[in-house]
């Protein structure tokens, strides 16, 4: 196999808490993956990309560390309040740059991966602000 190290080369599947998203795993090289994910949370989708660097430093068959920047496109809806104290709902969309910090566990003999991740973002455009509610546990299915 090309990329022995992570001894997987794709992975599809769910990570949550954060929302709940749909998390695809690609390797483009031994150390180096794309991660792309589509997140549902508080009514709205952030469609997220992530290129992360995979180190193999903890000398335990199939546990990786990862550190990666990416980053996202969101739409929802923001509450505001009009000059009347009348809650209105509007529609919105923001971009920003996000960083994603983690651990990978591939399961030896089983085709199923397991992550840990943090993925504190920026939005730089829209309704700007920091957050650090994504990332969570992740379980994908590898091939």
């Amino acid at each position: 196999m090309a990329y022995s190290q992570s001894s997987y080369q794709q992975a599809l599947g769910l990570k949550f808490p954060g929302g709940v998203s749909i998390s695809y795993k690609s390797f483009i090289s031994d150390n180096n993956n794309l991660e792309f994910q589509g997140t549902f949370k508080d009514g709205g989708f952030r469609l997220s990309g992530l290129y992360e660097f995979n180190f193999y430093t903890l000398n335990v068959d199939g546990l990786s560390w990862f550190v990666g920047p990416g980053a996202h496109l969101g739409f929802g809806k923001k509450d505001k309040y009009d000059a009347n104290n009348k809650l209105v709902s509007k529609n919105s969309a923001d971009i920003g740059i996000d960083g994603i910090i983690g651990l990978d566990y591939k399961i030896k003999d089983l085709p199923i991966n397991i992550s840990l991740d943090w993925q504190p973002s920026i939005v730089i455009a829209g309704n700007t602000d920091f957050s650090g509610a994504y990332g969570g546990i992740g379980i994908r299915y590898t091939f």
